[in-house]
């Protein structure tokens, strides 16, 4: 059962912006410390970003810090990833993902085993 839809993908030219959003379906993330994935064609699901349960901590990988930056808001229940200054080199089908442990201190290592809940991916496409 997916219990995590994301929105917001779409077509965007390089240099360009877009924001992508995390909705849970039928249970709260409220607790958990969220993350941004992406995989390209061929390629293996790789980090993106992630946020403590509590909004005190981000992290990102290098290959996107000071460019995308990660949110929540938990009087909605969403997480953001705002990407700014896209490259063709961020097209990917992104993921939002949920720790698998509840009130985590800081932040879980950038590792997909560390993530229990998954959408089903929204497609970002970034033409040079």
């Amino acid at each position: 059962q997916v219990r995590l839809v994301e929105s917001g993908g779409g077509l965007v030219q390089a240099g360009g912006s877009l924001t992508l959003s995390c909705k849970p379906s039928g249970r709260t993330f409220r607790s958990y410390a969220m993350a941004w994935f992406r995989q390209a064609p061929g390629k293996e699901r790789d980090f993106v970003a992630s946020i403590t349960w509590n909004d005190l901590t981000t992290s990102y990988a290098d290959s996107v810090k000071g460019r995308f930056i990660i949110s929540r808001d938990n009087t909605k229940d969403l997480v953001y990833l705002h990407m700014n200054s896209l490259k063709p080199g961020d097209t990917a089908v992104y993921y939002c993902a949920a720790d698998s442990r509840v009130l985590r201190p800081g932040v879980p290592r950038p590792d997909t085993s560390e993530y229990g809940d998954w959408g089903q991916g929204t497609q970002v496409t970034v033409s040079s």
